[in-house]
């Protein structure tokens, strides 16, 4: 028994050297696009740090969905928040599998360039939606007679860059008609749901997502249109950059990485070959893969290889 833990334990070690030199690797040539996503998260904290200034509260707009739901409470807030931090860990974690699970298929430093490529362009969009029109918040810090509904008017610039993380995040007014937590749900759900290999967990992943939605909705934490714009919009983001981006390599055939496909020609050409050797009787040698030539678009094999097909041919 200690010898097998051992052995596995080694086996383990190796992986992971391995794993993390291919990813240090792909970080050498793509920090440039991690570090712009991770800039921009700032940015987008700041933007909606800066709408909290702007914002007014009043009277709470007529809603379907809090007319449908019942409302959580201001005790429960946390159950919405709750959900999300398991859905961000979760899918945190799991973009690091490849480190010690032998069964892969995505490298971490590529799936976290897509992932924070979506994530940009979803904040985007929603950073022009609340500047645009600034609604009155429907959660309870943001109604009328409440302390934090209104931010005073910053000493200094420092104060307004600091953001005041993470209360400042937390009890934020004025960025609505798109929800924040929403893009980053969806869009770690779309791309598990690409790359994930597990078909219970992505039906379950989007179950969490609509009860997400419904728990957001019932915090009211934002009106049901912020919600409804971010399904659509979320995924509309990421089918068209998806087919922007260049795809991953599959890491399903094999650990190698970055491996290049075998072009159509070459499976074409030694299929041919293993019928030749079929039809002889011989067994197949799949190192043994004699030089072709290509004329005219086909490809044939040398005078020999031709000559020995066409005796096997004619044999059979």
């Amino acid at each position: 028994m200690t010898l097998y833990i051992g052995r596995e334990a080694s086996k383990l070690w190796k992986r992971i050297c391995a794993e993390t030199t291919t990813e240090i690797n792909l970080l050498l040539e793509n920090w440039k696009y991690l570090l712009a996503g991770l800039i921009f998260q700032y940015i987008h904290g700041l933007a909606a740090r800066g709408v909290h200034y702007i914002h007014r509260p009043g009277p709470t707009l007529q809603d379907l969905g809090f007319f449908l739901l019942p409302e959580l409470g201001q005790d429960k807030a946390y159950i919405s928040e709750t959900v999300f931090t398991f859905v961000f860990v979760s899918f945190f974690l799991w973009t690091f599998h490849p480190f010690i699970f032998k069964s892969k298929k995505i490298y971490t430093v590529l799936v976290w360039c897509r992932v924070l490529a979506f994530l940009v362009a979803s904040q985007f969009l929603r950073i022009i939606t609340f500047y645009s029109t600034q609604l009155p918040g429907p959660n309870y810090h943001c109604r009328e007679g409440s302390k934090l509904a209104r931010l005073p008017k910053p000493d200094s610039v420092l104060e307004v860059l600091l953001i005041n993380f993470p209360r400042g995040v937390i009890y934020g007014c004025g960025d609505l008609i798109f929800s924040s937590h929403m893009i980053f749900t969806l869009v770690f759900v779309l791309t598990y749901q690409k790359y994930g290999t597990r078909r219970c967990i992505k039906q379950f992943a989007w179950l969490v997502a609509v009860i997400q939605s419904l728990l957001i909705i019932a915090s009211r934490k934002h009106y049901t249109v912020d919600v409804v714009v971010a399904w659509y919009t979320v995924n509309l983001v990421v089918f068209f950059i998806d087919k922007k981006l260049p795809e991953l390599p599959d890491r399903t055939s094999g650990n190698s990485p970055l491996l290049l496909p075998v072009s159509t020609k070459d499976k074409d050409g030694r299929t041919k070959e293993e019928n030749h050797k079929l039809l002889n009787g011989n067994t197949v040698d799949p190192a043994d893969w004699r030089p072709r030539t290509q004329v005219n678009g086909k490809i044939v094999d040398d005078a020999t290889n031709g000559m020995h097909a066409d005796n096997a041919m004619n044999g059979a």
